[in-house]
């Protein structure tokens, strides 16, 4: 049998068939710049589902923040560790960015069983007490989406909120959706870390491909 074995020919390949795809099937379709096309076929990627082209929304200036905060060296805070997983450390690290999940810490779980929250809730209380330049990644847990929405105060952290499910996870995004945050985020159900992390991806590699 044969097939592909070569990592970055798969992925090449199959960038090349998502964009056969969308000129065939979707020929009315345009984006509205070239990063956000980067970051929306990358979602394609990830999940083989071209609903992506219809519910990824981003707020008017959400990537040129998203960038300068990158440049700036920002500390990315994710709601589940398979996001911080997903996002590629050495470009992150080359960009001087870190990144924090604070749901396994001891203090949070206390914290979140004494005031019968979730720890993604108690996890983001502890992110908005933290100084630094603050981007907000969340692809599993809506009451993380609303406690940020909730508790940031006057400041708008970039955020991408895209978690995914049935209990929450419509509205919490429809909420991003209308606030004034700076936002990346899908509408419906579907989401998930695997997508936060790619979206976060895209960007560093597009980055990457400016310097």
């Amino acid at each position: 049998m044969s097939f592909i074995q070569q990592p970055q020919q798969i992925e090449s390949t199959s960038f090349d068939i998502i964009d056969q795809i969308i000129s065939s099937e979707f020929p009315d379709y345009r984006f509205h710049n070239a990063l956000e096309k980067k970051i929306i076929t990358r979602a394609i990627h990830t999940t083989a589902d071209f609903d992506w082209l219809e519910i990824l929304k981003f707020s008017p200036t959400v990537l040129e923040q998203l960038q300068a905060q990158i440049a700036a060296g920002c500390i990315f805070y994710t709601d589940t560790t398979m996001a911080l997983s997903g996002m590629n450390k050495s470009l992150l690290h080359q960009f001087g960015c870190e990144v924090r999940c604070h749901i396994a810490d001891v203090d949070v779980a206390a914290t979140a069983k004494a005031q019968g929250k979730t720890r993604s809730m108690v996890a983001v209380e502890k992110a908005l007490s933290e100084t630094g330049n603050a981007v907000f990644v969340f692809g599993n847990a809506p009451t993380a989406l609303f406690q940020l929405l909730q508790s940031a105060g006057d400041i708008r952290p970039v955020t991408i909120g895209v978690p995914v499910g049935f209990v929450g996870a419509t509205e919490s995004k429809q909420a991003l959706y209308e606030s004034d945050f700076p936002f990346i985020t899908a509408l419906g159900r579907k989401g998930g870390s695997n997508v936060a992390a790619a979206i976060v991806n895209a960007v560093l590699y597009d980055m990457r491909e400016e310097r």
